[in-house]
Parts: structure tokens; sequence; C-alpha cells
């Protein structure tokens, strides 16, 4: 299912969606398809499409794994030993799932939320767990979270990490949308990007939601869309 909501930011719109839609931010994608920015005589506002999948209740695809700036819980970096049931059988889910792929890895706790809970991987073959632009390591999290769902607890999101793959390569695609922004306006054209999952390409949106001569537009089907940076010109 396809919504729209406006509000005067990119943050505004998506709590608004999140009440008005009964889900929380990491369930659902959004795309920015409309900025105006504030001038003297204008209100600014920023229009978003957010994009659910109602075929698959109860299942996230949590790549969503930092906090956004409306999260209130504090992330609690404490005893990275199981302290019940519940995440004794996630470690062991994760570690039996690495072990039949061929690898061996210790699995701990990394961090405890309300609703979110991550667990890092230490292995020799961290790589191959994180596989091309991390899609082992999110096909691997998307498997614990339904586990997590089986075990009744689809409130809470497990996120996965291996050698602080996530905050890297976070910081990477921060880059990548600078670079790209400059190309694109010395050419005056538009630049198709790699397909990302959708936080990755919400924080395409993001970083360059704030540059008026540029312009970013989610393309494609399925979970792992591309990214268009656009050249639109100086308004």
């Amino acid at each position: 299912m396809t919504y729209e909501f406006e509000g005067k930011t990119e943050k505004d719109a998506i709590e608004k969606a999140t009440i008005e839609l009964g889900l929380e931010s990491d369930q659902f994608d959004v795309e920015i398809i409309e900025t105006q920015k504030k001038t003297l005589f204008k209100s600014g506002y920023v229009k978003i499409r957010v994009h659910t999948d109602e075929a698959a209740p109860g299942v996230k695809y949590d790549d969503d794994d930092n906090d956004s700036p409306s999260e209130t819980a504090k992330r609690v970096m404490g005893n990275p030993i199981p302290q019940d049931e519940f995440e004794q059988k996630l470690t062991t889910f994760v570690s039996e799932i690495i072990t039949k792929m061929g690898y061996e890895a210790g699995v701990e706790i990394l961090f405890r939320e309300e609703k979110k809970i991550g667990l890092k991987l230490t292995s020799e073959s961290s790589s191959i767990l994180i596989g091309r632009k991390g899609k082992n390591l999110d096909a691997l999290q998307l498997l614990v979270n339904v586990y997590a769902g089986h075990l009744g607890r689809e409130d809470v999101r497990v996120i996965l990490d291996t050698e602080n793959y996530r905050v890297r390569r976070e910081e990477n695609l921060v880059h990548l949308a600078y670079t790209t922004a400059d190309k694109v306006r010395t050419k005056r054209t538009s630049i198709l990007l790699e397909p990302m999952n959708p936080f990755e390409r919400r924080l395409i949106h993001t970083t360059l939601n704030d540059f008026s001569d540029i312009e970013t537009k989610s393309e494609g089907e399925g979970l792992y869309k591309q990214v268009r940076v656009i050249y639109k010109g100086n308004y």
C-alpha cells in the first residue's frame, strides 16, 4: 500500500505517518517526493510517500539500524551475556545458522533497548557474513527477526552487526551522496545509484534533502531499490 504525508520537515511527516498508520517508522519505506524550502513569503514543507507491505504482517525489514532523531529510548551497552530465555534463544539461533553455513562465529549481546536488541558477531569469516554491500548480514538479520516473531516477540527488532559494519557503511553512504551530488551538478545530469535497502535509501534522501538544486527519487520494486540523484537547477 502507498500513502502520502506532508509536514514542515521530513521528521514531522514521518511522525504523522506513524500516528495515522499505527506503525513504527521502521515498518515502512519512505520516499521524499517534494520539498519546499522556507522563504520570506512561504512556509517550508516536505512531502513523503510511504510504502507498506501488508502481505507480511509482523515481519520487519530491520534496515533502520541507527537511532532516528525522534527515538527516545536509551541504548544500554551492558552485559554481553544473554540475560533471559529470549536472548539465549536468539544468540543460539544465529550461531546455529552460521554453523550450518559452514562458518563459526561468537554471538553476544551488543546493546539493549525497550523495543530493539543488537547482536554482535565475532568471526574470522566476518567479510563473508557481511557479504557484498551487507546483503548476507541483512539476510541473517531478516531470518533472526522472523524467528523472534515465532517466539512471540514481533515487537522487538533485532539488529546484527560485525566488525562495526553498520557504522562504516553509513559513513560511506553519506560520502557517496555528496560525491554523487557534485557529479550530477557538474554534468547537469542524473545518476542511478546501486540497489539499497530502505534505511540506506532514506540516508541518501536525507543527506541531500537540503540541496536546493538536487532531487532524489527511489526507483524499482521490492526491498532493494535504487536512488536516482537528479540535477534540477537553482530555484
